[in-house]
């Protein structure tokens, strides 16, 4: 709030003002009606093809949008089924009947899984932090119905050493039933999306606990559970051929480390134990740069595990035969160098996870290995360990280099995943997203992509802010400012490679509910397939930190050209009732 605002409150006062058309409405209404008051649904047919870009639309559709604004704005019936200009613009104002994307899947889905980014969690069945939140089903039941495709459960002896126990280990996590979890899944997997979930298990069990994990998965999912027709795959199935399917993702038990016969230390063996970072017996952590230096490091890891001989420990022989057989995707660690690790082999394909650390050292030195391992391969990048209170980290980094699986703690909060979430409203929401051609071609010398290269601009994205409307009905009058109405001001700019990442700001619109920027900004983009529009709105405070108005990041290849309805977003990615902007969209 701020102080000039308090010494004259006594003047202000909360009013509205009509929010009226942007002259580029009223220019293209006058347009395509031929500067008639009214326009019929052929003319909106003209203007949705022409203006819009809309090629696929049908007079059926137009005849729609026409019904359903008469209808809204309680039009008689018996009137003639014309829109006037206050109707265009309600209708170029409608998220539902004007959105900025296309709201269907439309991708190609019949490629192998290793050719799609994945929306994928991590820690899915934490309620908040990574040290002390319950375990619970409440948190995957979420991400499921938001679209979220890869569930990721730790699985552990219960106190009784009986049954299975889903908690994040060694911290003060209270755990929850693995067959709770597993019921849930079934429940809810395919509510917000047909194509498969994979449940990605990290694994402390014996091998009898093992066995039992596999008669659950078995007799929870049934015919749902999608067995590997051979001990390996040679390749990825599709997600077109895996609806309605569910995938075990795992470490093989022949891994499984008898700790009785490991000749290694405690700390060691733990480290060894997981596919995911670790934490340590101590809880919590008081010392981040001593846990970022033990975590994932790959050169001691390659070290460590190059020095150890299979003769140092016992594996179970034919250890719950079961629970090799449930796996459908398999999983390891960097073994021997990371060099060798993403060596593509013939007949043969997996699973492979870095932490977010391991990832950027990796793509310094081994970006081209990346790209070419991910074509054919699966590659899983996780939070560092000491991301304690379940934030995130940047995406870009993974999904340039091919990464599938880039698991974001969707409980945490942030930008960065407001990126995710943008950036998995592509293809319908359906948690599937085909990566670009790039990242899939092989030269005529088996070279690939390089992310480090620089490229030419390929296309230039222009972006109009005519006006906001909503907050008036979805917050307080009081809500921003005491005395008067909120100064509003939007920042918009672009997440991608390095090359594209900028933001930009409007002025500040003072004393109004429905302000209005008109302003615009051009975007020049090198690799536009992996761009995101972010938008956020704030509030000015001359006095304090500005509040917080809005967000949303919408994928740059699936915008809708011409003016546009775009809905807003609180902070946690729940979208707001009726904060809107509108917007036009143009390549030049």
């Amino acid at each position: 709030m701020g102080s000039y605002k308090m010494f004259f409150c006594f003047k202000r006062s909360f009013r509205h003002n009509e929010v009226e058309p942007p002259p580029d409405v009223k220019y293209a209404f006058s347009t395509f009606t031929n500067g008639w008051g009214q326009m019929s649904p052929e003319q909106l047919l003209r203007f949705m093809i022409g203006y819009q870009g809309d090629t696929r639309s049908t007079i059926s559709d137009a005849q729609a949008v026409v019904d359903n604004i008469r209808h809204h704005r309680h039009l008689a019936s018996f009137t003639r089924p014309l829109l006037t200009l206050d109707d265009f613009h309600h209708f170029l104002f409608s998220p539902l009947l004007n959105a900025p994307f296309i709201s269907q899947v439309h991708q190609d889905m019949t490629a192998p899984l290793s050719h799609y980014y994945i929306y994928t969690g991590h820690n899915s069945y934490l309620t908040g932090n990574q040290l002390s939140s319950d375990a619970s089903d409440v948190p995957i039941i979420k991400a499921l119905t938001e679209g979220v495709r890869v569930i990721e459960l730790d699985i552990w002896p219960n106190s009784a050493k009986d049954d299975i126990d889903v908690l994040h280990g060694r911290t003060l996590t209270a755990p929850v039933a693995l067959i709770k979890c597993l019921r849930s899944i079934k429940e809810h997997a395919f509510v917000a999306s047909p194509y498969p979930v994979i449940i990605t298990l990290e694994d402390h069990l014996t091998p009898d606990l093992q066995a039992k994990v596999a008669e659950m998965v078995t007799q929870t999912f049934g015919e749902m559970l999608f067995y590997p027709p051979e001990e390996c795959l040679e390749e990825f199935l599709s997600p077109e051929e895996l609806k309605y399917r569910i995938l075990i993702s795992t470490k093989p038990p022949k891994e499984y480390l008898e700790s009785k016969t490991f000749k290694g230390s405690r700390s060691q063996r733990e480290r060894d134990s997981s596919d995911d970072e670790e934490w340590g017996k101590e809880v919590p952590y008081l010392q981040p740069e001593a846990s970022d230096k033990r975590e994932n490091d790959i050169d001691e890891q390659d070290q460590y595990e190059s020095d150890v001989d299979d003769s140092d420990y016992k594996l179970p022989q034919n250890a719950a035969p079961q629970y090799e057989h449930i796996i459908a995707i398999r999983a390891g660690k960097p073994k021997g160098g990371l060099q060798n690790s993403l060596k593509v082999e013939a007949g043969k394909i997996k699973r492979l996870s870095l932490s977010e650390q391991a990832l950027e050292k990796a793509a310094a030195s081994h970006g081209t290995d990346l790209v070419r391992f991910t074509q054919k391969n699966m590659l899983r990048i996780y939070p560092k360990g000491t991301r304690v209170n379940s934030s995130n980290y940047n995406p870009l980094i993974g999904w340039t280099h091919g990464a599938q699986m880039v698991a974001f703690n969707m409980q945490g909060y942030g930008r960065s995943l407001w990126l995710m979430h943008g950036f998995f409203r592509a293809n319908g929401g359906c948690g599937y997203v085909k990566k670009p051609d790039f990242l899939m071609e092989v030269g005529e010398s088996s070279e690939v992509f390089n992310p480090v290269e620089n490229l030419q601009v390929k296309k230039t994205l222009k972006v109009r802010i005519y006006m906001g409307d909503g907050w008036r009905l979805d917050f307080k009058q009081t809500h921003f400012d005491t005395y008067s109405p909120p100064d509003f001001y939007t920042r918009v700019g672009i997440a991608g490679v390095p090359a594209d990442a900028v933001m930009a700001q409007t002025s500040i619109v003072e004393d109004d509910w429905a302000p209005v920027w008109n302003e615009e900004f051009i975007f020049p983009l090198t690799v536009p397939e992996l761009a995101l529009l972010r938008i956020e709105v704030h509030e000015h405070d001359m006095s304090q930190k500005d509040d917080f108005a809005g967000q949303t990041c919408l994928p740059v290849s699936e915008l809708r050209l011409g003016i546009r309805a775009v809905p807003l977003f609180d902070r946690k990615g729940k979208m707001f009732k009726s904060v809107k902007l509108l917007m036009r969209f143009e390549f030049v």
